[in-house]
C-alpha cells in the first residue's frame, strides 16, 4: 500500500500554506484539462504537464479557494432551552441553525494515491468547537447521573474533540476536482458531502461515559461436604488431624476385648446395672444381629479389633436360674404334685 504523505500544512493547528502541493502524473486526464479551461476567465495555454500543474497550483492557492464540504443543521441551544411549539416549522426556524463546513485543499496527488486532501478552515473549526462546548457538552452532562469526576470527564471530552477536529483531514478521489469553480472554490459531488457529514457528526456526538461500576468481591460460604447435614454450622466444628481419630461419646464405646470382666457376678443380668438410656434394644424383627461396632461411623486410622461378646438373651438366663425361680410366690418346682392330684 502506498504511503500516506501529507504536507506540513495538513497537521493540526498548522496555518494554511501559501502554495498547494500538486503532483501530476506523466499523463494529464482530459477531464482536468476541460475543468481548468472552464474556470479560467483568462485563457491560458494548457499544452503540457508543467502548464497544467502551474495553473492548478495557482488556482487552488488563491485565498478565495474555499470549498463547501457539507452543511449541518444543529440546535441553537441546549435541549432544555429549546422552544416548544405545535408547528414543527416554527420549532425548526427558532431552534436550529445551519453550519457550513468549509475547507481548503492542501494536497493533490495524481501519482501514488490519486487523491485530494481537504483541511477545515479556522472559521468552521471555531464554529464546531463552540457548538460542542456550549450545546453538546451541556446536553451530555444533563443526560447522565452525577459522579465526583463528572466535570473533569466533560472537560476531557471537549479537549479530545478540539484535538480531533483540528486533525481532521478529508481525503477523496481526485475526480472531486470536477466540482472546481472560479477562483478555486467548489463543492463535493457524487455524494461525498454525506460522507463528510457522517465523519464530523461522529466526532461531535461522542457520549459522556460514566465510570464503570466497581466490582465488589462477594465472600461466599464454602460448599458443604456431601456427608454434612443441610444447614449445619461448619464454622463451629473443630478441625481434627487426619491421623487422629475423631472424638467419640463415652456411651457409644463398647468393650473391644473379651478379657474385660465385670465386677458383677455372672448370675446377675447385665442390664440390671445399666441406665435406661444406655440399653441398646435390638429390633424386634431381627432375632440376632452382628456385634455392634463403631468403626463404620467414624473415620480413623485402621485398628485391630476383637469380636465383641453378644449380650445374653433371656432364654440363656433361664437356664442359669432354673425352673425354681418363683413368680409371685407360686412354686413352679412342685408342678408334678399338682398334676398328680388333678
Amino acid at each position: 500500500m502506498p504511503p500516506q504523505l501529507l504536507p506540513a500544512s495538513a497537521a493540526a493547528f498548522a496555518p494554511r500554506a501559501s502554495s498547494v502541493n500538486v503532483v501530476l502524473g506523466s499523463k494529464v486526464e482530459p477531464w482536468l484539462t476541460q475543468t481548468l479551461k472552464r474556470i479560467n476567465r483568462v485563457k491560458r495555454p494548457l499544452n503540457s504537464i508543467p502548464q497544467h500543474q502551474r495553473c492548478l497550483t495557482e488556482t487552488l492557492s488563491s485565498p478565495n479557494a474555499i470549498w463547501t464540504l457539507a452543511s449541518l443543521m444543529l440546535p441553537k441551544a441546549p435541549e432544555s432551552e429549546l422552544r416548544k411549539d405545535s408547528n414543527p416549522l416554527i420549532e425548526a426556524i427558532f431552534n436550529y441553525q445551519i453550519i457550513h463546513v468549509e475547507a481548503y485543499i492542501v494536497h493533490v496527488d495524481m501519482v501514488l494515491r490519486n487523491e485530494v486532501a481537504y483541511k477545515l478552515t479556522p472559521g468552521s473549526i471555531e464554529s464546531l468547537i463552540e457548538y460542542h462546548k456550549e450545546i453538546h457538552c451541556v446536553n451530555a452532562k444533563a443526560d447522565t447521573y452525577d459522579w465526583p469526576e463528572k466535570e473533569q470527564h466533560a472537560k476531557k471530552l471537549h479537549e479530545d474533540f478540539v484535538q480531533a477536529i483540528n486533525k481532521f483531514v478529508f481525503r477523496t478521489h481526485v475526480s472531486a476536482l470536477e466540482g472546481l469553480e472560479e477562483e478555486g472554490a467548489g463543492e463535493l459531488l457524487c455524494g461525498k458531502s454525506e460522507e463528510v457529514k457522517n465523519n464530523i457528526m461522529g466526532l461531535l456526538n461522542k457520549p459522556l461515559l460514566p465510570p464503570p461500576p466497581k466490582i465488589v468481591d462477594v465472600v461466599r460460604q464454602p460448599p458443604l461436604l456431601p456427608s454434612s447435614p443441610v444447614g449445619a454450622n461448619i464454622w463451629s466444628q473443630s478441625t481434627h488431624s487426619p491421623g487422629m481419630p475423631a472424638p467419640v461419646e463415652p456411651w457409644r464405646v463398647l468393650p473391644s476385648s473379651p478379657s474385660v470382666t465385670s465386677s458383677v457376678e455372672s448370675t446377675t443380668p447385665i442390664w440390671a446395672n445399666m441406665a435406661l438410656h444406655e440399653i441398646q434394644v435390638p429390633s424386634p424383627t431381627v432375632p440376632y444381629s452382628q456385634p455392634y461396632s463403631t468403626a463404620g461411623m467414624f473415620y480413623s486410622s485402621p485398628m485391630v479389633t476383637s469380636p465383641v461378646p453378644a449380650l445374653p438373651l433371656p432364654s440363656m438366663l433361664a437356664s442359669q436360674c432354673g425352673v425354681g425361680v418363683g413368680y409371685g410366690g407360686f412354686g413352679w418346682d412342685r408342678y408334678q404334685e399338682y398334676t398328680t392330684t388333678i
